[in-house]
């Protein structure tokens, strides 16, 4: 019997300082990597989030990409990183009413991702007022999320909930609650472990987070964080606590453990989402070596061919087989 495989992926803006276009490709491909998720991208006006790109930087991302032979895995957007209520709350977390949020910006990221021939969405779950009790807002954000479930359904793509701090969709309970509460078919659960252990979750508590969303999980992020003693939870991430990630087998996440039970997953998630045209399960690289912040990371050319390579070293001792282009062949 074949070893269940997934398909490698990643932030490539987190690869060049310049997050030039064609540097990130040529960073894709030295490395052997057919797919990356787009996120930040200077295509020649300077550097900007993927849904600031003007319908001339997408046509000029699109040839690049048949260029160099590259392909989007998904839409690194930052759809749900905005305010649930419009409180002031000591926070620089904006707030846009909802109905025109879906108008400007929840359409547009489906507009992306059918311009870039891809499926997959990434988003998150709405930032409650700070320092209070996320389990208020489960109703809530899982009412906006229908929505947008809804609205990615009739453009033919899939939305996919990151667990993260600070959101309602902090912590694997509170991702499964959303989960369940929408009930749709094209919203799927994102998994990074980094983002629970930076919460001072310990590797058991991370795998049980784990385990809580594995019924909903359309794709995985993979970065790692390693504890500092010195670094105290507060109840709240900020920035100073996203500076301690480490490559995969580094650090307190636990991937070894978690990545041997999605293994026995695999097969049937992938049957699922080749049925809505997505070619299979991503494991998306987001390591976040020379640092992390709300809206994205750094690694640098060398720090994202550790990461890769770390990952793919933990592939092959766990039994998961993963693609990788080596001279014109797939491995």
């Amino acid at each position: 019997m074949p070893q269940p495989e997934v398909i490698l992926t990643g932030f490539a803006d987190e690869g060049p300082v310049s997050k030039r276009a064609e540097e990130q490709l040529t960073l894709c491909r030295g490395l052997g990597l057919a797919y990356y998720s787009l996120r930040f991208v200077d295509v020649g006006n300077g550097v900007k989030n993927v849904m600031q790109l003007t319908r001339s930087e997408i046509k000029r991302l699109q040839e690049l990409h048949d260029e160099f032979e590259m392909r989007v895995s998904s839409i690194g957007s930052p759809l749900g990183k905005i305010k649930l209520r419009n409180v002031e709350d000591g926070t620089a977390n904006i707030y846009v009413p909802f109905k025109q949020y879906l108008k400007e910006e929840v359409t547009k990221a489906i507009e992306l991702a059918r311009a870039f021939d891809t499926k997959l969405i990434r988003g998150f779950s709405f930032y409650p007022p700070k320092n209070e009790d996320p389990w208020l807002y489960v109703d809530e954000a899982a009412e906006r999320l229908q929505t947008i479930a809804e609205l990615c359904a009739e453009g033919e793509v899939c939305f996919g909930l990151e667990v993260e701090a600070n959101l309602v969709g902090r912590n694997g309970d509170l991702q499964w609650a959303l989960y369940q509460k929408v009930n749709h078919d094209h919203l799927y659960l994102v998994f990074d472990g980094a983002n629970l252990v930076c919460q001072g979750y310990t590797p058991e508590e991370t795998f049980q987070q784990y385990r809580r969303m594995r019924r909903g999980i359309g794709w995985l992020h993979i970065k790692d964080y390693r504890l500092d003693p010195k670094v105290k939870w507060r109840g709240y991430v900020d920035e100073e606590m996203l500076r301690h990630f480490v490559p995969v087998d580094r650090g307190d996440v636990g991937h070894e453990r978690i990545l041997r039970d999605f293994r026995s997953h695999l097969p049937r998630l992938a049957r699922k989402l080749r049925k809505q045209g997505i070619p299979g399960v991503f494991l998306d690289l987001e390591p976040h070596l020379k640092g992390g912040g709300q809206f994205g990371g750094f690694s640098g050319p060398d720090g994202f061919g550790v990461a890769l390579r770390a990952l793919c070293r933990l592939l092959d001792y766990v039994g998961i087989n993963y693609h990788l282009t080596e001279h014109g062949e797939w491995r």
